[in-house]
C-alpha cells in the first residue's frame, strides 16, 4: 500500500532516530524502512507497525487514492441535487406562506 513517505521519514527525524533505530524499535528491518522512506511502499503489517511506534492512525500514514473521473461526477451530480433541493425547498415554503396568508387574509 502507498503511504506518505516524507512524513515517515520527518516522524523519525523528529525523534532524533536513524533508520536502523526505527527498523529495531519497529521489529523491521532496515532495508524495509529504507524501500518505506524512499518509494513509499509499505505491507499492511508494516504500516500496522509504524502506527504503533509512532502512535498516530493508519488514516495519517496512508495516501489514499485520487477520485476517478466517474466518482468526480457523482460526487458533481450530488452536490448539484442537494442544491437543487434545497431551492425547491424554500420556494416550496414560500408558496405555502404565500398561499396561506392570502388564504388568512382573504
Amino acid at each position: 500500500m502507498d503511504i506518505r513517505h516524507e512524513y515517515v521519514r520527518n516522524l523519525r527525524a523528529s525523534r532524533g532516530w536513524t533508520q536502523q533505530q526505527l527498523a529495531e524499535i519497529a521489529d523491521l528491518s532496515l532495508r524495509t524502512i529504507q524501500r518505506v522512506e524512499k518509494l513509499g511502499v509499505a505491507s499492511n503489517e508494516t504500516v500496522s507497525a509504524l502506527c504503533s511506534v509512532f502512535e498516530v492512525d493508519r488514516s495519517d500514514l496512508l495516501v489514499l487514492p485520487p477520485l476517478d473521473a466517474e466518482d468526480e461526477r457523482a460526487s458533481q451530480r450530488s452536490s448539484r441535487i442537494a442544491g437543487m433541493a434545497a431551492l425547491i425547498g424554500a420556494l416550496a415554503g414560500s408558496l405555502v406562506t404565500a398561499l396561506a396568508m392570502q388564504w388568512l387574509g382573504g
